[in-house]
């Protein structure tokens, strides 16, 4: 595969339009900023580091998750601002953070024209790491614009044994890796286990799972919960990574969307359930979603990967948030009435990755952040014990899983003995650039079917208008027969 050329890169990013003028343009849900402000040189920014170290580490990134990890687990911090918004090192460097937001595309869109300024800005202003999302992920590790993790950064192929394959592969490309991650993200299904035992007369995780093992008896349960005045899930795209992740083959083949008949199985699925009232009407992050998950709700589960567990769900689940003085305990909202089980299908959701830029003045500092934070079997397993995250370290992963670990929050279940069966389930081979735009749209396009708002073909026929306004060298869309 050839890596994305600059005028390709600006493409791929939704800053210029096929016309090659720099204009805005659709990036991947919103309009993108036009850079306009980009260097006119062809040039791509330059592979070869500094030879001098720098004295600033500039991090990009969407929230301060990565934040949290680098300023809790990387052992060379010394100091971190009030305002979290530097950390110095032991050695003096001065790591600045720059987070920007990823709603509406925002993040990619300031990264893209920094990464087209990166060859013309002052070494201290120059990106050193940014990570990066799997469903764009391709779109920057296929570039000039990051550095081979072996090759250019120092890794060796000792220190990446440990990690999950799946995790290397997403990110490499014609043999070179140009990214790295302490995550890995395979899915299960978070049910409310006071629910299950109302519906189904257990909230045992081996027998839930006897009762959810395929879709037909999914939509059994669903049935029954919805009897018993439950909601099985609680809005439109819920299910959607599970049907998404078991797809024959990748959204893009030269110009040719192809929508693949597992898609549509969602579709089905969901139309269903809104017609049936077997779920809220929520979409993804919105207030209704949220509350489900709370003390309130009525939902009997949501499908969720490692990161949602203790990023989202445990959150949500408080009646008294730990900013305001709640504490994770039972007796808190329903924390300890969730558990989880494989559900249906493998599938996964996210996961972020740390990647090198090229021009970096840091190369030193960029191999000891990823050795440290996504190599050392040590440490990955901290961050599993303190946080329930589900680190990139499969011998430490196996050893939480075969051990007396319990999760309160999953009222005392191991949940890491679940997510370490279904990681070996992950299968990245369908991924692709176009994956979380095509994804979106076509999650978007469907809500009015689903709402009843519009018909099954007006849906089909908006989500061909809106990805080819967005990808306009994407020319033709292929339904399943």
């Amino acid at each position: 595969m050839k890596k994305i050329s600059r005028r390709n890169f600006l493409l791929a990013s939704g800053v210029v339009t096929i016309g090659a003028a720099l204009a805005a343009c659709g990036g991947s849900s919103s309009t993108s900023a036009a850079a306009s402000s980009a260097p006119a040189s062809s040039a791509a920014a330059s592979d070869a580091p500094a030879s001098a170290e720098g004295k600033v580490l500039n991090i990009w990134c969407w929230n301060d998750e990565f934040q949290s990890r680098f300023n809790d687990y990387y052992p060379e911090v010394k100091e971190i601002a009030a305002d979290k918004s530097t950390t110095t090192l032991k050695d003096g460097t001065l790591v600045k953070w720059t987070i920007n937001a990823n709603e509406n595309n925002n993040y990619q869109n300031k990264l893209d024209e920094a990464l087209l300024s990166q060859d013309s800005a002052a070494d201290d202003d120059k990106i050193d790491i940014f990570l990066i999302e799997a469903d764009y992920a391709l779109k920057y590790v296929d570039s000039d614009y990051v550095l081979d993790v072996k090759a250019d950064i120092g890794l060796t192929d000792s220190d990446l044994a440990g990690q999950y394959q799946y995790t290397k592969d997403i990110v490499t490309v014609d043999g070179s890796q140009r990214g790295t991650t302490w995550q890995a993200t395979p899915g299960l299904f978070a049910y409310r286990r006071s629910i299950a035992k109302d519906v189904l007369g257990t909230d045992d995780p081996t027998e839930v799972q006897a009762h959810l093992s395929d879709w037909d008896k999914f939509n059994d349960v669903a049935a029954q919960a919805s009897a018993k005045g439950y909601k099985m899930l609680s809005g439109f795209d819920d299910a959607y990574r599970t049907f998404s992740n078991n797809v024959a083959a990748p959204w893009v083949d030269g110009t040719t969307v192809t929508v693949d008949e597992n898609i549509m199985k969602w579709v089905e699925q969901t139309k269903e359930y809104t017609d049936k009232g077997y779920n809220n009407k929520s979409s993804l992050w919105d207030s209704q979603w949220a509350a489900d998950q709370g003390p309130t709700g009525k939902v009997f589960g949501f499908f969720y990967s490692t990161w949602g567990i203790n990023f989202t769900l445990l959150g949500n689940s408080l009646e008294t948030p730990v900013a305001e003085g709640g504490k994770e305990e039972v007796g808190n909202g329903i924390y300890g009435d969730y558990a989880v089980c494989e559900g249906p299908q493998p599938y996964y959701w996210g996961g972020t990755w740390i990647c090198g830029a090229a021009g970096s003045d840091n190369i030193e500092i960029i191999r000891d952040v990823m050795q440290k934070l996504t190599c050392d079997e040590a440490i990955m397993k901290q961050i599993t014990l303190d946080t329930q995250d589900y680190t990139n370290n499969e011998k430490a992963m196996e050893e939480i899983a075969g051990s007396d670990y319990k999760s309160d929050f999953l009222g005392g279940q191991n949940h890491i003995a679940l997510f370490a069966e279904a990681a070996k389930k992950i299968d990245m081979s369908n991924a692709g650039p176009y994956d979380q735009g095509l994804n979106e749209s076509f999650q978007t396009a469907f809500k009015d079917y689903f709402t009843g708002n519009v018909d099954e073909d007006t849906a089909k026929a908006n989500f061909e208008t809106a990805i080819k306004e967005k990808y306009p060298e994407l020319t033709d869309v292929v339904w399943p027969a």
